[in-house]
């Protein structure tokens, strides 16, 4: 039987291979924006592993990538960064990298100052007339839709925006039997959300503007015909008060307290998730957490992720079913 050889001894099967080095590009990363921060507890704790296996990626880092990985009191740090020669791209390249690099700024914890100057310096390289397609450009999540497809329907989705041509798809509803059904659509904006991402688009069959999954295109063309975004069209006023993406709650806007403990706060805290939002640090570590918005599913399963390290305090509903979900899954395991 063949093996495969790896750059990085000691790494087992290509999944567990590719979750590691993914880790270790991300340590990387974390350390040398916010140097003698993290102590090897901290890491553990970032990415529930036990502080052997962070000690095992910190010595790739310092022995298998030779990075002068150095420590103190505070945390770890690079006590120098090698610099990289500059290069040159063809503009396909350069504009295939510009879109990766904004996918990227939507992705939790990595909207970093460094990434900001990058997409600045990748931006100027294009002639103005690309600034406000530049600015619309969204980008891609992993998810189960085989690569391929995904790429084809981003492109031409891409292709329909820049030129402002219509689309003709064949769309899988979400209903139960999955139907499929024909349309035209005048793309209006692509939404990332979580780890899939949405067209926003004037659906000339329905006659109004409609969010559709992109991942629930089966066929899309570019027809010959033209349209133009309405100037009045707003993405944030479209989605409006919702919490993440979905829209057309009929639930009432109200003030949402969740108590989260110390090692949730720390990074609740550090992002943002609703224009509404404020946090209130607490000396022990733990942080208050104040929305207001209308409740939906999307929201509760949010705070059923954080388990027993977020307490909801407000609304009073809202914490017995929270409670009500946590109990069922308790007898489960009874």
């Amino acid at each position: 039987m063949q093996t495969t050889q790896t750059a990085f001894p000691g790494l087992g099967r290509p999944f567990d291979e590719m979750k590691r080095i993914s880790r270790i590009l991300e340590l990387t990363h974390m350390i040398a924006v916010r140097p003698n921060r993290y102590l090897r507890r901290d890491l553990a704790s970032r990415f529930e592993i036990s502080e052997r296996t962070i000690q095992k990626d910190l010595d790739i880092i310092r022995n298998g990538m030779k990075l002068s990985l150095m420590h103190s009191r505070d945390g770890y740090f690079f006590e120098e960064m090698p610099i990289l020669p500059a290069l040159q791209y063809t503009f396909s390249e350069a504009l295939a990298l510009l879109l990766a690099v904004r996918t990227a700024q939507q992705i939790s914890g990595i909207g970093t100052g460094e990434l900001a100057a990058a997409v600045a310096r990748l931006e100027a390289l294009f002639p103005s007339e690309f600034g406000s397609l530049l600015k619309q450009a969204v980008h891609q999540p992993a998810t189960s839709v085989p690569r391929e497809h995904r790429q084809q329907m981003l492109a031409l989705l891409h292709a329909a925006l820049a030129g402002n041509r219509k689309v003709r798809m064949t769309y899988k509803t979400s209903s139960r039997d999955g139907a499929l059904s024909e349309r035209v659509v005048r793309p209006y904006h692509i939404q990332l959300h979580v780890r899939s991402w949405h067209l926003i688009a004037y659906c000339e069959l329905r006659n109004e503007v409609r969010m559709f999954k992109v991942d629930r295109i089966e066929e899309a063309a570019l027809t010959d015909k033209s349209y133009s975004i309405p100037e009045a069209f707003n993405v944030e006023e479209y989605i409006g008060n919702a919490w993440g993406i979905v829209r057309g709650t009929e639930a009432k806007t109200e003030e949402v307290t969740l108590h989260f403990d110390d090692e949730a706060g720390r990074w609740v805290s550090e992002e943002f998730w609703h224009h509404s939002q404020s946090v209130e640090l607490h000396p022990d570590g733990g942080v208050l957490f104040r929305v207001q918005i209308p409740v939906t599913p999307e929201f509760v399963h949010w705070v059923l992720y954080y388990g027993a390290r977020v307490e909801v305090l407000e609304p009073g509903w809202l914490r017995d079913r929270v409670a009500e979900e946590h109990g069922k899954a308790a007898k489960i395991y009874q």
